[in-house]
């Protein structure tokens, strides 16, 4: 018997939904080469002035769009910017709180810990990069002039984040997860409503050449991972 395209669940529509499936032995090799290629990355300091197409921003914004969400409010929004002003505004407000925070908000220990991957308060990705993005979470919106608030925020727009991350390290260029705390300077340089509240920054294109990363291990999989057969 034919399936319909769609069907009506509490009176929404609903569609046929169609998912690739593959055998066990290529699902096998699909899913250790998409590792392989994910365990290559690294968060990347320094940056080419390179450019890089607006259409690619475009398709990773949209890639991490596809992040499920909470009550599918989808409650995100990613501002990318290319403009040497903002990104020279945004560079001197993001410096101001990492100086603040180095010098009176670290503890020694957090300080020692950051030490081998050989970042401090200077900042200088923030105007070498083509393109920075900041994903705002947007905590609430108004309906009709009535106030409701976004359901699994900080999970939703976490989700979004790191299938941004990854679809910026498919389509071969690097970043870095930059969160300079407080990030409401990003609310007032960018301009944003009362309901958006910045969540992460990131720098976006290619890397410096030649251009060195630490040389660090990732936990093996009994470290993170336990199963229950």
């Amino acid at each position: 018997m034919e399936k319909p395209d769609q069907v009506l669940v509490n009176g929404h529509t609903h569609i046929l939904y169609n998912q690739n499936s593959y055998p066990s032995n290529e699902m096998i090799h699909r899913s250790a080469a998409f590792f392989e290629k994910m365990d290559a990355r690294r968060s990347v300091r320094e940056y080419s002035d390179r450019a890089v197409p607006k259409e690619v921003i475009e398709n990773i914004i949209k890639t991490a769009s596809t992040a499920p969400s909470g009550a599918h409010k989808q409650p995100w929004t990613f501002c990318a910017i290319a403009s040497k002003d903002l990104k020279t505004k945004i560079r001197a407000a993001a410096e101001k709180e990492e100086i603040e925070t180095y010098t009176n908000r670290m503890s020694d220990r957090w300080k020692n810990d950051l030490s081998s991957l050989g970042t401090d308060a200077n900042k200088p990705f923030i105007e070498d990069a083509p393109w920075i993005i900041v994903a705002f979470k947007r905590v609430y919106e108004y309906e009709e002039g009535i106030k409701h608030n976004n359901y699994y925020v900080n999970e939703s727009i976490g989700i979004a984040s790191g299938m941004l991350i990854t679809a910026i390290h498919h389509a071969g260029l690097v970043t870095l997860t930059h969160t300079p705390s407080p990030m409401n300077f990003l609310t007032q340089v960018l301009n944003r409503p009362s309901n958006e509240r910045a969540y992460l920054l990131l720098p976006v294109g290619y890397p410096k050449e030649p251009v060195y990363v630490p040389d660090l291990d990732r936990k093996k999989l009994d470290e993170v991972c336990v199963f229950y057969e």
